[in-house]
């Protein structure tokens, strides 16, 4: 059985949930990048739009309910440390409801909101990838 990410190219999705100037992370404990923070999200379903999978990720990981998505960036990474190659299509948020809460305790350690100025470390290629992306737009 071939796995996406690490037999092919995985397709990817992540968000970048905003709220008042700060930035909704995740620590992550599976590969890739296991013990960085980075953005909530994860694998795009077959037949799924990249779109619709970042909201779908986003509520599994948060409990967040998002509302709309506007596409913020690609993010293409090969982590030759867990010898993983994904391209990531990024959307950004500011709609949603409810607390981010450790929804999925098994893949993710903490969660919380950071200010773009005081990001946790490390932080994960693809929240680095998102935050140059916000950034850019806020200047």
């Amino acid at each position: 059985m071939s796995l996406p990410g690490l037999d092919f190219p995985g397709v990817g999705c992540g968000l970048a949930v905003v709220k008042d100037g700060k930035l909704l992370l995740c620590r992550r404990m599976k590969a890739p990048e296991a013990g960085h923070w980075s953005i909530v999200g994860g694998k795009v379903d077959h037949l799924e739009l990249s779109s619709v999978g970042a909201r779908r990720e986003a509520e599994e990981e948060s409990g967040l309910s998002i509302g709309a998505v506007d596409f913020l960036c690609v993010s293409e990474q090969i982590i030759a440390a867990d010898r993983q190659h994904w391209v990531s299509l990024i959307y950004v948020t500011q709609e949603f409801s409810g607390e981010p809460q450790l929804t999925e305790p098994d893949k993710l350690s903490d969660i919380g909101w950071f200010a773009l100025d005081a990001l946790p470390q490390p932080l994960s290629c693809f929240a680095e990838d998102a935050v140059m992306a916000l950034r850019s737009r806020l200047t």
